[in-house]
């Protein structure tokens, strides 16, 4: 199999989950504009990325379960690398952390949910 076609990857690089090639975003993840819209149609293939309205809403939970591990996650880590720090140092922390990966969870959640729950299954032969 061509690692350019792996599950892993297209995953990685929010790629359609049919032909693996076309971007499932129509602008990179450092674009704050339109961050969170959808490619209506793959730019390769022409799958529908958008299989009913307000498909993406059940990505909500997905985004949700991504912060509470990342929240967890921060605590740990604060809790062994600063020795049980104060109180405000959690929450600033947390804060922080879930302020600047917002983007990458907001798409992330939506790329799983697609692929999950998307019912679009992996054509190799996709022109």
């Amino acid at each position: 199999m061509n690692e350019n076609n792996s599950l892993a990857g297209a995953i990685l690089k929010a790629k359609c989950p049919k032909c693996r090639k076309g971007n499932i975003f129509p602008v990179s993840i450092f674009s704050f504009r339109k961050l969170t819209e959808v490619n209506h149609n793959c730019p390769h293939c022409g799958v529908e990325l958008v299989p009913e309205p307000d498909f993406y809403y059940g990505a909500m939970y997905i985004s949700y379960a991504l912060s509470v591990a990342l929240f967890i996650n921060v605590m740990i880590v604060l809790n062994y690398v600063f020795d049980d720090p104060e109180l405000m140092v959690y929450i600033v922390s947390v804060v922080f952390f879930n302020i600047v990966l917002l983007p990458v969870m907001l798409r992330y959640s939506k790329v799983l949910y697609l692929y999950g729950l998307g019912k679009i299954s992996y054509d190799p032969k996709q022109k």
